[in-house]
């Protein structure tokens, strides 16, 4: 494949994840206030998250397998169809109930979009340019997740809780339009007799992935960081800046969308340094400042310290971005891109569906301080043991 045409194809899919990440991000706001509003207490709150991460947990490999089968192009357009619809369901739910149920048609669509996303930038990069180019994409990624919050806290007080929820469903329907019309297949062409790599059973893509020993590990960081995002951030965070800091959903908006300026603007520099000096020399700092961004939001006793916590996690998201993917694709099999990152999304999506339930007990049982400190402690601890024994994957002094 020609540079020019892969240039082309990593700018329609930043279009493409930033269309749909900016809806997501705008449900950030308001999301555990509507799971509230239903009178549940903040352990049924992280259910409702959890739901969305346990459909992606359950649909990150059929994504792959059907991202192999049908294509890209097409798993995608199907991924923010369903994404839309389910979000569609999310706004118009009448009880607690459709609404986690609706949340899980919303997860399903999300990780046809976000697995095929991952495989179609493993198709189209190498080793010696993976980190620059996945860390644009994550750039654009967590710049428009972190913006979302904005648009999504002014419309939530305006116009509603709900209001958020139908503007994902309008973004995911313009990423499903973006995938179809303007990103071509990156799917490698196989002979008539060759069957797809997902068809390779699920026990034998395990076995040869835990081959590498920095497989698991990786994913564990990934998982780690997913139960931070999604149990504190998402979950804990937003009901403690409301009960403690008296702020409105609009205040934590741009607070959460400020900061993702400073995390795109760290992007690229990162994923210049992953492709020269290595995987391990992004992941380690990153993920250690991923937890001291958690101990500011909870020693905050103003806006202005919960504004330096948004700006912290938002240096470490922008910083690693990129790299725990990058390491991931560094391990797939040859002719196994698909197999690989949607397992690695797989068990990372599996922190989507732990954090917001284990965090919402935790915030129940021994209150929110609590929850925070330890999933800052867990994050350090992840970071130290993947320092000590993850193999780096690759690393030149030279381009």
């Amino acid at each position: 494949m020609r540079e020019s045409a892969r240039t082309r194809i990593l700018v329609w899919m930043c279009v493409l994840i930033a269309v749909n990440q900016l809806g997501f991000g705008s449900i950030v706001p308001a999301l555990a206030l509507y799971a509230r509003s239903f009178g549940v207490a903040q352990s049924a709150i992280g259910l409702a998250i959890a739901a969305y991460g346990l459909a992606r947990f359950l649909i990150a490999v059929p994504a792959g397998q059907l991202s192999d089968r049908l294509g890209r192009r097409t798993t995608l357009a199907v991924g923010g169809g369903l994404s839309a619809i389910g979000n569609v369901l999310c706004a118009l739910a009448p009880t607690y109930a459709a609404f986690v149920g609706a949340r899980f048609v919303a997860g399903a669509g999300a990780a046809l979009v976000l697995t095929t996303g991952l495989i179609v930038l493993a198709d189209i990069s190498t080793p010696t340019n993976r980190g620059r180019m996945m860390s644009v994409y994550q750039g654009v990624f967590i710049f428009a997740v972190g913006i979302g919050p904005l648009p999504g806290g002014l419309l939530a007080s305006h116009w509603g809780l709900a209001a958020p929820f139908l503007a994902y469903a309008v973004t995911s329907v313009v990423a499903s339009a973006v995938a179809w019309l303007a990103i071509p297949e990156t799917r490698a062409p196989r002979h008539a007799d060759e069957p797809p790599s997902g068809d390779v059973p699920f026990r034998a893509q395990i076995r040869l992935l835990t081959a590498h020993p920095g497989f698991l590990l990786v994913s564990l960081i990934a998982f780690v960081n997913a139960v931070a995002r999604t149990g504190a951030l998402f979950n804990i965070i937003p009901i403690l800046a409301r009960d403690r800091l008296a702020l409105d959903t609009d205040r934590i908006g741009f607070g959460l969308a400020l900061a993702s300026v400073v995390g795109l603007a760290l992007a690229y520099p990162a994923g210049v340094l992953v492709d020269r000096y290595g995987r391990k020399v992004v992941i380690v700092p990153a993920t250690i400042t991923s937890g001291l961004s958690l101990v500011l939001f909870l020693l905050a006793p103003t806006y202005a310290w919960f504004l330096a916590g948004c700006a912290v996690w938002s240096v470490a998201m922008g910083i690693s971005g990129a790299a725990p993917s990058a390491y991931a694709a560094d391990t797939a099999p040859a002719g196994m891109n698909a197999a690989a990152l949607s397992t690695y999304r797989m068990l990372a999506d599996l922190g989507y569906v732990v954090g917001p339930i284990a965090l919402g007990l935790a915030a129940d049982l021994a209150g929110a301080d609590v929850a925070l400190g330890a999933t800052a402690l867990l994050l350090t601890a992840v970071a130290l043991l993947f320092a000590r024994l993850a193999p780096e994957t690759y690393r030149t002094l030279r381009f």
